[in-house]
């Protein structure tokens, strides 16, 4: 079977991830990469063996390459995406599409009536305990569905220089888990209430009037509720779990370690592991994931399973929840 060809645009932490996923993955190979930072570049292209090229829009015109990975800053996707689509070659973009609504209905406007597969990165959707909770809940284990608990904290604060650019927490950072309430409640969400503050450095708002530790409550037309807790530094490491409950039972998709060992002595008992320490890791199998199932779609000509409008949506629940957070009450969901 012909493997598909893909280039990565943007070659930071999360473009060299992908890019060794892609080189490592069986039905794929990286056709090249691409990064304006000629250093980020080089450094993917040395390890593994493959071109860095210098100009990006050679990316689109090289009849070489069948698809396109975006993982470059996030003003600049939806003109990759763009590009991507003219060129006829699907794409898979990291989140958010952008940080300004306006310009991603824009964008969807433009997009309207096209056939070219477009995947975002909520990678989450692949995660296999995540997955394994949503089946149980198709399978009807749990039964009716009345609420999805999700909690998503990081171990330690990005920089103050990507704080600066992020878009805030909501855009950035709880725009994943927006999508994977989506995905869980299989319905979209009606209202929203947020709160938010600045807990763990107190200039993050006072400097950058942004957060760092925020509560959600979502309500869909049904009635099934969404609790959303985020925080940027947990103390005791990467938090990621997800707890579906229901008329008959509950399911819980945990954290992860790197293995179950328990040791036990005279000053401690059940001590273990930490979790594995941040997305990269602990995703490792998501990620691996979303790229056999972008490529599925290419092979097979089927719809992506998660795409721009998932994208769009995601980024409407947070503009909703900052709407929320000024005004002190649910707001609908526009």
């Amino acid at each position: 079977m012909k493997k598909v060809r893909i280039a990565v645009i943007g070659c930071g932490r999360i473009g060299q991830m992908h890019a060794k996923n892609i080189k490592l993955h069986e039905k794929t190979t990286l056709a090249c990469v691409f990064d304006p930072i000629d250093k980020f570049a080089k450094k993917v292209s040395n390890d593994l063996s493959v071109p860095a090229i210098e100009k990006v829009d050679d990316v689109f015109s090289d009849s070489g390459i069948d698809a396109i990975l975006i993982s470059s800053p996030t003003n600049t996707h939806i003109d990759f995406i763009e590009k991507s689509v003219a060129a006829k070659k699907p794409v898979l973009c990291e989140k958010p599409i952008d940080l300004d609504i306006i310009k991603v209905n824009e964008c969807s406007d433009r997009l309207k009536g096209n056939d070219i597969p477009i995947q975002l990165g909520f990678n989450r959707r692949f995660d296999p305990g995540h997955q394994a909770a949503k089946q149980s809940l198709i399978d009807g284990e749990i039964g009716e569905l009345h609420q999805c608990l999700i909690t998503s904290r990081d171990p330690g604060l990005p920089s103050w220089d990507y704080l600066k650019v992020s878009g805030g927490q909501f855009r950035d950072m709880t725009i994943h888990d927006f999508d994977l309430a989506r995905f869980m409640l299989g319905e979209e969400p009606e209202k929203i209430f947020a709160i938010s503050n600045a807990l763990i450095n107190p200039k993050i708002k006072s400097e950058l009037n942004d957060s760092d530790t925020l509560m959600i409550i979502m309500e869909t037309a049904s009635g099934k509720q969404c609790h959303i807790n985020n925080s940027r530094s947990a103390t005791y490491g990467y938090d990621q779990r997800v707890e579906l409950f229901g008329s008959k039972g509950m399911v819980v998709s945990e954290n992860r370690k790197p293995h179950e060992l328990k040791k036990y002595n005279m000053e401690f008992v059940d001590k273990r592991e930490p979790y594995l320490n941040f997305f990269i890791e602990r995703y490792q199998e998501a990620y691996m994931n979303s790229i056999t199932s972008f490529v599925e779609a290419i092979i097979e000509k089927k719809p992506v399973s998660v795409g721009f409008e998932d994208g769009r949506r995601a980024l409407l629940l947070a503009e909703a929840a900052y709407k929320s957070v000024k005004s002190g009450r649910f707001e609908k969901i526009d």
